[in-house]
C-alpha cells in the first residue's frame, strides 16, 4: 500500500474482501473517522491549555506593548511560508478589520504582495522577501510579528533581523521546541507551541494571534497611557 492510501489505510477496504461487505465497511469507517476525530480535538485542546498556561504573563505583556506601539501611530507587519503566509493574512484581517465594534488597527501581511514577493525572489533572494520590505517601510514604532512551524525559516529571521536594526517590536510564532527563533535574540516575544505535528502547531498558533488582539484591543480601551515598550526610553 502506498501513497495516499497508505496515509488513510482504513478509507481503503482489502483487495480481497467478500462482496456484500460494503455497509460493514462503511461502519468501520465512520468509526475510525470519528475515533480519529476526537484523539485530533483532543490533541489540540490539550496543547492549547498547555501553551496559554505557560505564556499567560507573557501574552499580556507582548499585548501591552502591541498597544503601546500603535498608540504611538505604529503599524503591525505579519510574514510567513506557506500554510504560516495564510496565517499572516488573518493576523491582519483581524487587526484591521476586527469583528468588534471599533475603528480597525493598521496591519499590513507582506505576503499578500504577489509582485514584491516574486521580484525579491527572482531578482535578489526569497530570503529577503520578507526583510527588505521592512527595510523600506519600516519604523521603530511598528510592529513585526513572523510565523513559522518549524522556527527555522530564513526568511522569516532575516526580517526580525532587520525589524531589530529598525528599532520595531518583534513578535514571533514557532512550533516544535521553537528552533533558530529560539536562538536568535531578535524576538522580544516568542511563543512556541511545543509540539511536533504541523496542524496542531499552526491550530494553536491561530489561538495564540487572537488572543493576542484581544488583548491588545483591551489595553488600548483602557484609559491611561499603555505601558512602555521593551528597550523604549523611561
Amino acid at each position: 500500500m502506498t501513497g495516499f492510501e497508505a496515509l488513510y489505510p482504513f478509507l481503503y477496504p482489502p483487495v480481497d474482501e467478500a462482496p456484500g461487505g460494503d455497509d460493514a465497511r462503511e461502519r468501520e469507517v465512520f468509526a475510525e473517522v470519528r475515533r480519529s476525530t476526537r484523539e485530533k480535538v483532543a490533541e489540540i485542546a490539550a496543547l492549547r491549555e498547555r501553551v496559554l498556561a505557560t505564556y499567560a504573563d507573557e501574552l499580556v505583556a507582548c499585548a501591552r506593548a502591541m498597544a503601546a506601539a500603535f498608540a504611538a501611530g505604529g503599524r503591525l507587519f505579519s510574514f510567513g511560508n506557506g500554510g504560516s503566509s495564510t496565517d499572516a493574512q488573518g493576523v491582519a484581517a483581524m487587526f484591521s478589520a476586527p469583528e468588534h465594534p471599533g475603528a480597525g488597527l493598521p496591519a499590513i501581511a507582506l505576503t499578500a504582495d504577489v509582485a514584491v514577493l516574486t521580484a525579491l525572489s527572482n531578482d535578489v533572494s526569497f530570503e529577503v522577501v520578507f526583510a527588505r520590505p521592512l527595510a523600506a517601510a519600516g519604523r521603530p514604532v511598528d510592529i513585526a510579528l513572523g510565523l513559522s512551524t518549524s522556527g527555522n525559516s530564513l526568511n522569516v529571521l532575516r526580517a526580525f533581523g532587520e525589524a531589530r536594526r529598525q528599532g520595531m517590536l518583534t513578535v514571533g510564532l514557532a512550533g516544535y521546541d521553537g528552533g533558530r527563533m529560539a536562538e536568535a535574540d531578535v524576538v522580544d516575544h516568542l511563543f512556541v507551541m511545543p509540539s511536533s505535528s504541523v496542524h496542531r502547531i499552526q491550530e494553536a498558533q491561530t489561538t495564540v494571534y487572537q488572543v493576542l488582539g484581544e488583548l491588545t484591543r483591551t489595553a488600548l480601551s483602557r484609559p491611561g497611557p499603555p505601558a512602555r515598550r521593551p528597550g523604549s526610553p523611561g
